[in-house]
């Protein structure tokens, strides 16, 4: 099997509920993904969904390295391709074109084999246990109650994870109705907060301690800036709950002084770090360190796939049960709160043709596309709670707002 070509596909889609977090309280209900489609001489088509922003980078990587190549050598084309972007290193746009590329890769190779990723890495059950994340800032309190009690009573999900950061009362308030709603499957459910990078770590010590006095917090992630390893272990020696970080680390020497510092108790992996290939070494890491993992949102919930073989694997957020975006399929489902892989060959997540080209766009607009907001003013300095403005804006939820793809001028 040779690799012959590529191409990609850029769409808008609605979301099904208004989402956003500390660094966005006014929330978007547009988003945007990319298909890439990685062809072979034998037919079989790699799929995945990403780098939306490297597409010449994309380009680079297939026409200097991958046409040719047979893709079920992946974890070698995938150390070429890193070696070939030595120099300048292989974070942002570079790291989104390797993880893509990686993931189709991966992908051709377990459809060579006939059997699902989770097999072809090795993994020998195909259940991994889930949480619910609501990316939930813009959301009223009784809207969180009612989307954490759905997800519990209609899939069985005991943990939930919470967005945080922008006002004490109205974060401790809100964990109570996120808590409420989980009641539906369990007396204990598990509770999560994300705050986004938003406080320093005197304020997020400040801030958890004070959560603490009424809840059993499960993990605080991402309380500080993600390359603050040593503030990150303050807050860890200072609060209760374990620190989960990692989430916007893109390699594996970008991890390393969290774990040369002990700066995370709970370590963040996803494809998006460089690959699938890079995601594994990222959690065979953790497990030298005997620390567990936990893997984030992915598309189609494609992280299920790797969480099998990872001995350290803790829990795997899911934003939806299934897609949202009207394009992508896939094989994996949640049932009673566990995310499980099907047999379908491959990664299990595909698109429908059809609502491909109807979605089609040849730029996403900028409120569609990736961090439209930025860093939230004051992060990390005051508290900066949302201005009637935004919470205005996420007042107006998603019901009754005409949605129109549109041909934006920023590609994203």
């Amino acid at each position: 099997m040779k690799i012959t070509g590529y191409s990609t596909t850029l769409y808008e889609f609605p979301l099904n509920r208004r989402m956003g977090d500390a660094n966005s309280p006014s929330g978007r209900i547009s988003g945007s993904s990319n298909l890439l489609e990685l062809f072979t001489d034998e037919g079989i088509t790699g799929i995945a969904f990403g780098g939306g922003g490297a597409g010449p980078q994309i380009k680079s990587l297939v026409e200097g390295i991958l046409v040719g190549e047979d893709p079920r050598h992946v974890t070698g084309l995938w150390k070429r391709m890193v070696d070939r972007v030595f120099k300048g290193g292989h974070a942002g746009l570079v790291n989104d074109a390797i993880s893509v590329l990686d993931v189709a890769m991966w992908d051709l190779k377990s459809k060579a084999n006939d059997e699902p990723l989770w097999k072809t890495l090795g993994g020998s059950s195909p259940r991994v246990h889930a949480y619910a994340s609501g990316l939930d800032m813009p959301r009223s309190d009784d809207e969180i109650e009612d989307w954490y009690g759905t997800m519990a009573a209609d899939h069985g999900f005991t943990g939930g994870k919470l967005k945080v950061g922008l006002d004490q009362d109205s974060d401790l308030r809100r964990i109570g109705r996120m808590k409420k709603g989980l009641e539906r499957a369990t007396d204990r459910p598990y509770l999560y907060i994300d705050a986004n990078e938003m406080w320093s770590p005197k304020q997020a010590i400040r801030k958890v301690r004070e959560m603490e006095e009424q809840f059993d917090i499960a993990w605080v992630e991402e309380p500080a800036r993600r390359w603050d390893f040593l503030g990150l272990r303050r807050i860890s020696d200072a609060i209760k709950a374990p620190v989960c970080a990692g989430e916007n680390l893109d390699t594996l020497g970008e991890f390393l002084p969290y774990f040369h510092n002990r700066a995370a108790d709970v370590v963040q992996v996803s494809w998006g770090m460089t690959g699938i290939t890079c995601a594994l070494q990222l959690a065979d890491a953790a497990y030298g360190f005997e620390l567990p993992i936990t893997l984030g949102g992915s598309p189609g919930n494609l992280n299920a796939q790797l969480a099998p073989c990872m001995p350290n694997f803790l829990t795997l957020e899911v934003q939806n049960p299934g897609p949202d975006d009207g394009v992508m399929t896939s094989d994996i489902k949640i049932v009673d709160g566990w995310a499980v892989c099907g047999d379908q060959p491959g990664t299990g997540v595909s698109f429908d043709p059809e609502a491909l080209a109807r979605q089609k766009v040849e730029f996403v607009t900028a409120s569609a596309g990736p961090s439209p907001f930025g860093r939230r003013p004051g992060a990390g300095l005051w508290d900066n709670p949302p201005t009637q403005e935004e919470a205005a804006a996420a007042a107006t939820g998603v019901n009754g707002v005409h949605y129109v793809p549109a041909h934006g001028s920023q590609n994203q």
